[in-house]
């Protein structure tokens, strides 16, 4: 592993933070170029930025390896119907759905199953993923370095829990997204990934081992099934889940 890179590329994603400024690109010396370097620095950064409290999982496809990002409690958000513009470079809305843990699953040797994996989830929860990037345009960098940059995560709202969640079948789960009053997208199930539960067993065996695994209360996002909607300031969103619930969001 090539620690200066990885410091170099955390430095610079930090300040793009800090000072809000994007990048026009990581230092030619700091671009990752393979997918250990970019997890590297995407844990780097989130280990700066302190405590892991959540995370986003997915896939392009139900067979395809999936992918994840560390999320800090500065950018996940409880019960919020309204997000100050300001806190975002671009404004990237996916509805998703979140599963929350009622205990852990730390690190062990033999893998977590399906259904050990279930057996630690509390509740489900309709969600928005807001998508945003630490660089100047949105998708404008290679794969790897938008991966180091916390897979393009900007902030992850969490809507009413639903705790008879076994009654919910994430595949076949209707949703429909309404953007300032028009229908913008109407799904069934809608995630590339297929079955999510798929995705939160990755994560515990793989995706998290660098922080020990997941932990009681972590909340887990496991993809968009709307697709990324950019939408301006001042915007309201409204997605619904029948019979998982309802999440309304301004970004003033």
């Amino acid at each position: 592993m090539n620690h200066a890179l990885v410091s170099e590329a955390a430095d610079a994603l930090l300040a793009a933070r800090r000072n809000r400024k994007p990048l026009d690109a990581l230092p030619e010396s700091a671009q990752p170029t393979s997918l250990e370097e970019a997890y590297a620095i995407q844990n780097e950064v989130a280990r700066r930025l302190g405590r892991v409290t959540a995370w986003k999982v997915g896939a392009a496809s139900p067979d395809a390896e999936p992918s994840c990002a560390p999320i800090n409690p500065a950018t996940l958000f409880f019960g919020t119907d309204r997000l100050p513009a300001e806190l975002f470079h671009v404004i990237g809305i996916e509805a998703e759905i979140v599963y929350r843990l009622a205990h852990g699953l730390p690190t062990r040797d033999e893998p977590w199953t399906r259904d050990e994996v279930l057996a630690a989830v509390a509740s489900v929860h309709p969600a928005f993923e807001i998508c945003d990037t630490r660089f100047m345009t949105y998708g404008s960098q290679p794969p790897f370095c938008h991966l180091a940059d916390q897979g393009n995560h900007g902030a992850l709202v969490v809507g009413a829990a639903t705790e008879d969640w076994r009654a919910v079948d994430p595949v076949r789960q209707p949703i429909a997204l309404d953007i300032d009053g028009k229908r913008a997208a109407e799904v069934v199930g809608g995630n590339s990934a297929g079955d999510p539960v798929r995705l939160l067993t990755w994560l515990a065996n793989v995706g998290a081992r660098p922080f020990g695994g997941l932990h009681a209360g972590d909340t887990v996002t496991t993809g968009s099934c709307t697709g990324t909607i950019f939408i301006q300031p001042g915007s309201h969103a409204v997605a619904s889940y029948p019979g998982l619930g309802k999440i309304e969001l301004s970004i003033q």
